[in-house]
């Protein structure tokens, strides 16, 4: 599985010319099941972080992660992954949004959290993430961190084997249970724009976006790029038209003539 998931990681990694490590995830039952190198930052750092943090440290210090309801700060992460006692965390969600003056509307932002994917409380102990090449794990979602140019590249790929083009679902807050348990949920990959605890708290540049999917998806995914539109000459980097020739002030031109240019 280690080598596998190695080549797979590998491939994609250097096809796209990705920055960062594609990251394998799990939803742990228990946390006592979280393989042996798994770093947890309450005991690790002795400091509690985010969900995106997490996703950082693997994704950039190539580190595996396991958090669980010890080792989050963020209350609305908590919430959505199953790690409170919250008797209704969509109530509670629902409660902060409004209270942020996220939506115009008590009634619009229960519509919004409606939309929202959750775990039931108590229904997995942990999360795992690790980068995918190094996971000793069967992965449930792999996550990849890419610039739009490359999203799109990412997007032919993914769709190469199917007619159905790749969904999202677009608020601008609390996105890693869209990256992390939709996938996972609805068997599907999903395109992501991460949310502002992504870019304040993770340091998630401007410039990025998240393509994320099942792991029985990657294959696929990988067909995809070797073949998608390999007649019309599809690839990371778009390459740029170069058949033309330029055009340069009048005074320049003449300059040229004067050259016999």
């Amino acid at each position: 599985m280690e080598t596998e998931n190695r080549d797979k990681a590998q491939f994609i990694y250097n096809n796209l010319r990705l920055k960062t490590f594609p990251v394998a995830v799990n939803f742990v039952a228990k946390k006592d099941d979280l393989p042996d190198k798994t770093r947890r930052p309450s005991l690790f750092l002795k400091k509690k972080i985010t969900v995106c943090q997490a996703m950082t440290m693997a994704r950039n210090y190539g580190w595996q992660v396991g958090l669980t309801g010890e080792d989050i700060i963020c209350v609305l992460a908590a919430l959505a992954f199953g790690f409170t006692p919250s008797k209704d965390p969509r109530a509670d969600m629902t409660k902060s949004f409004f209270e942020s003056q996220y939506k115009d509307s008590m009634e619009h932002t229960v519509r919004e959290v409606d939309q929202m994917c959750f775990l039931n409380s108590g229904q997995y102990e942990a999360l795992f993430l690790c980068p995918l090449h190094k996971t000793p794990l069967a992965p449930d979602t792999v996550v990849f961190y890419a610039n739009p140019a490359q999203i799109s590249r990412m997007l032919q790929a993914a769709t190469y084997e199917r007619a159905e083009k790749i969904q999202g679902l677009f608020g601008g807050k609390v996105e890693c249970p869209e990256y992390l348990i939709r996938p996972f949920q609805a068997g599907e990959p999903r395109v992501i724009v991460p949310g502002p605890g992504d870019r304040i708290f993770s340091m998630t540049a401007d410039d990025e976006m998240i393509l994320a999917m099942p792991y029985g998806f990657v294959d696929s995914f990988i067909t995809g790029l070797k073949e998608s539109g390999k007649k019309a000459g599809a690839r990371y980097p778009i390459t740029h038209y170069q058949n033309f020739q330029p055009e340069f002030p009048a005074h320049y031109e003449k300059m040229g003539k004067s050259y016999g240019i």
